[in-house]
């Protein structure tokens, strides 16, 4: 209790300053960077245990730029926390974005919003009046940044991958996508259930550290995209929620069985139709007692 007293006012005092103002002026990335670190050492969180997936430790700097997440590659990342977004804002700077169920097409959104959609409802569909482009789109339009896609769609407690939007098939067949698993210890800092904001604040700012353990996986690439002509390309770009024929659904399996193990989690077909059916349960049982 008196940690989490002492800290709280500390945390509230620099992140609502920089989400609130910082974030909208034209700063170098290097200065966003330090303040996203300065906020997550308030709470504790000052261990990453960083590593690419089959490359020896002490060897980082050895390997080749193209190895590790860079401007015009593609991130598909886990979703499991509010953090999440600090974290990889912190690394590598990237366009964020929000991927639904079905949906070939991305919103493009900033840190606050995606952090906040780790503690928002449950999205089965986009919101009225999203905005929607496709990946390729997004990185004609910033080829010096990183594209970062959240192809579950929702949060999930760290222990298993949902299945994923289609989201990551609108990449382009030469762009390198990496597959970045995120843990934390301890682990009730993820946020599965919804609009549990205070249990957040009190889990993240109650411990005396949290560590994260983040895997990279090779690079995938989207075999999908290449095997596709003009002609069936213009009609995915067009149509919002077309089916997933055979190859599409080997890349997102490729993806997903890599983040699957970096993550040591299985995969499960608890889809966001699913998790708001259980949130609405829960909800109702929470009324009722």
């Amino acid at each position: 209790m008196l940690l989490f007293l002492f800290r709280l006012p500390i945390f509230l005092a620099c992140s609502l300053p920089y989400f609130l103002f910082l974030r909208h002026l034209p700063l170098p990335p290097l200065f966003r960077k330090i303040a996203l670190w300065g906020l997550m050492a308030i709470p504790g969180i000052w261990w990453v245990d960083l590593q690419l997936d089959g490359v020896k430790r002490g060897t980082l700097a050895d390997q080749p730029p193209d190895r590790f997440p860079h401007p015009g590659s593609v991130i598909a990342a886990n979703f499991t926390s509010p953090i999440d977004a600090v974290y990889l804002a912190a690394i590598f700077d990237p366009v964020f974005t929000l991927s639904y169920p079905g949906e070939r097409r991305v919103q493009k959104a900033g840190l606050l919003r995606v952090a906040a959609a780790a503690l928002g409802p449950v999205r089965t569909s986009p919101p009225s009046g999203a905005k929607l482009v496709d990946v390729s789109e997004l990185i004609e339009q910033h080829p010096n940044r990183v594209i970062l896609v959240l192809p579950e769609c929702g949060t999930s407690n760290g222990k298993a991958v949902l299945p994923f939007s289609p989201s990551v098939l609108q990449t382009p067949p030469d762009a390198h996508i990496f597959p970045v698993s995120l843990r934390y210890t301890p682990a009730d800092v993820t946020t599965p259930v919804p609009k549990q904001y205070l249990r957040f604040l009190w889990n993240l700012l109650s411990q005396p550290t949290t560590c994260i353990r983040v895997r990279v996986a090779e690079s995938q690439f989207n075999t999908a995209a290449a095997q596709t002509n003009g002609a069936s390309a213009d009609v995915k770009v067009r149509g919002e929620r077309d089916g997933i024929n055979g190859e599409d659904q080997r890349v997102l399996d490729r993806i997903g069985e890599a983040l699957a193990r970096l993550g040591r989690v299985k995969r499960v077909g608890l889809t966001m139709k699913d998790k708001a059916a259980f949130v609405e349960a829960l909800n109702g049982k929470s009324k009722k007692a």
